[in-house]
């Protein structure tokens, strides 16, 4: 499939998910100067061509050889008219075949050009992809980490205060036994005979 100007000027590039690589501003610029060139070089490729048509076709012809006068001989010799000479190639040739040449080249180093961007974007996307991966399962560590670190913490706490609890109520129980058992006690003293002298005893271990 034959490559034109109109081609390079309308293709469209799918862009890449990063803006990575070269400017698209400086390639769309570069292609713009191809093209300009390129269509320098086609006009200039046509205009050689119809000189050289015009010239192929102007290029007048060997006059054939003028018959000689009947000699007095019996028999006169006759000429054979001379074959007309081929053109030989003209400097208007070479360069048509040097622009031509030059006007693949300029094509070839554009596709070139454009197949070291779409490369590079794509390993450069690659890239950035491959980043953005190990950063996110990096945080993602840190943070189970951290989790984890809260909750033995938090776990430890618990347990902590868990076992202040036990032992807050079994001092409560321990004291609320006590404090009965010396209640009943003064009620025994108080009924039994002579509870009043008794009621002026020292308090118990309580200090009550």
């Amino acid at each position: 499939m034959s490559l034109t100007p109109e081609d390079v000027v309308t293709k469209q590039f799918q862009h890449v998910r990063f803006k990575e690589g070269f400017d698209p501003d400086e390639v769309d610029d570069f292609l713009d100067e191809i093209v300009v060139e390129w269509r320098k070089t086609i006009e200039e490729n046509e205009q050689l061509k119809a000189r050289v048509a015009e010239l192929e076709s102007g290029a007048p012809a060997a006059a054939p050889a003028a018959t000689p006068e009947p000699a007095p001989a019996p028999e006169p010799v006759v000429e054979e008219p001379a074959a007309p000479a081929e053109p030989e190639p003209t400097a208007d040739t070479s360069s048509v075949t040097s622009t031509a040449s030059s006007a693949a080249s300029i094509i070839a180093r554009a596709e070139r050009l454009h197949d070291e961007h779409v490369a590079e974007g794509e390993a450069k996307a690659k890239q950035l992809v491959d980043e953005a991966e190990l950063k996110a399962s990096s945080i993602v560590s840190a943070a189970e980490a951290k989790q984890r670190e809260i909750s033995q913490k938090l776990d430890s706490e618990r347990k902590s205060l868990e076992g202040r609890i036990t032992e807050l109520r079994q001092f409560e129980r321990d004291y609320r036994a006590q404090l009965r058992g010396y209640f009943e006690q003064k009620l025994a003293d108080l009924d039994a005979p002579g509870g009043s002298d008794k009621g002026n005893s020292p308090s118990s271990a309580f200090g009550l």
